[in-house]
């Protein structure tokens, strides 16, 4: 304590300036370890993908109705715009206070969500990252009760599953005959059972919760024979746990009226929207297909990967969308399912870097504030 005091006034600011620099080379350190394991995402994964490409046409030698690319980029966008616009109007309808509601701001924080969520689902198996985030920086950012920031994420998730489903549904039930592939309708429907689990269960939960109850113990007892669950009872309480805070979303969701089918109207949307892009990047590169047979076949692929734990997806999107794309010469699949890929996959982690950029030039410029106000 001596010695503290013996430290001149003056030389208090000269000594924060010698710290300063030591704070900030921890930062670009970090973001540059961070940079690279994102780089090395996109790389192993592109790599799983399109490593095989030696029957790939010279790229100078591809011809692409580039005007094609136009539509599927509006599309990937209007998605886009209605998960975002989805998210603020949740935001906007659960607020405790709708007067003192400011949309500049959660249209800030419904994009970088929506973005930051499908950034972290792309590069942790099984998507399991998004979803967690999303709800940490909601309650941090958005401003709104805790138990508003935590619904918003998960019934924005759920409603997703169910637009898909929907729209799942339909295509099998009167578009599976465009599709001369038993195997991948058998596939398709199966992970389609993955698909509506969580959301079949939620809703269960949400109006008969005892019934819910004996489910899960019935299938942890399976996964438990089979080897999967190690500790039954603290795999059933934590499922337990996680399946009545959705049921409680649900419930707050449907206490605002009309709340719950603009959601999913919204969800159906974005589903149909991104469906709807290898279509017109089949178009592009020369592909003669038909409109309900290429979207009934890109709906059952995307099911049937569902169930795959990688990241994106990667390891089996590739290989099962060939089916989607093989109406193209061998050439011209390895460019068209690049493009697909982009849209689909590598954009999201592209974005997600750009908002994270963002986000730390906007916390070095409001410390330089905080300085100067100093």
């Amino acid at each position: 304590m001596s010695e503290k005091k013996s430290i001149p006034a003056d030389n208090s600011d000269v000594d924060q300036k010698k710290l300063i620099p030591k704070k900030l080379l921890k930062k670009p350190i970090l973001i540059l370890i961070f940079i690279l394991i994102n780089v090395a995402v996109i790389a192993i994964t592109a790599f799983s993908e399109f490593g095989n490409s030696e029957n790939a046409a010279a790229l100078s030698e591809v011809r692409i109705n580039w005007w094609f690319l136009v539509p599927a980029a509006i599309c990937f966008l209007a998605a886009l715009w209605f998960e975002i616009h989805k998210y603020v109007l949740m935001m906007r309808e659960m607020s405790p206070d709708k007067s003192k509601f400011d949309r500049r701001k959660a249209r800030k924080v419904a994009r970088r969500t929506v973005l930051l969520g499908k950034y972290y689902d792309n590069i942790t198996p099984a998507a399991i990252g998004g979803q967690p985030f999303q709800i940490y920086y909601m309650r941090k950012n958005s401003g709104l009760p805790n138990g508003v920031s935590t619904s918003v994420p998960i019934f924005g998730m759920i409603s997703g599953q169910i637009g898909f489903i929907i729209i799942a549904v339909l295509c099998f039930l009167f578009g599976s005959l465009s599709i001369n592939n038993a195997v991948l309708i058998g596939t398709a429907c199966f992970g389609l059972i993955f698909y509506a689990f969580w959301p079949i269960v939620v809703m269960i939960a949400t109006f008969l919760p005892k019934a819910t109850t004996e489910i899960i113990g019935i299938f942890v007892k399976f996964l438990a024979k089979i080897r999967i669950v190690k500790d039954v009872k603290k795999t059933r309480e934590k499922t337990e746990y996680e399946i009545n805070e959705y049921a409680k979303c649900v419930r707050k969701i449907l206490k605002t009226r009309g709340l719950f089918l603009k959601t999913v109207a919204m969800s159906l949307a974005f589903q149909v929207l991104i469906s709807v892009i290898p279509f017109f990047v089949l178009t592009a590169f020369g592909g003669e297909v038909d409109f309900l047979p290429c979207f009934v076949t890109t709906v059952a692929v995307t099911s049937a990967v569902y169930f795959v734990p990688t990241p994106g997806n990667a390891g089996a999107a590739e290989g099962t969308f060939f089916i989607v794309f093989s109406a193209l010469s061998s050439g011209y699949i390895f460019w068209a399912m690049l493009v697909w890929r982009f849209f689909s996959y590598y954009v999201y982690i592209l974005l997600g870097l750009i908002i994270y950029f963002v986000m730390h030039l906007e916390k070095k410029n409001d410390g330089n504030k905080e300085t100067i106000k100093e």
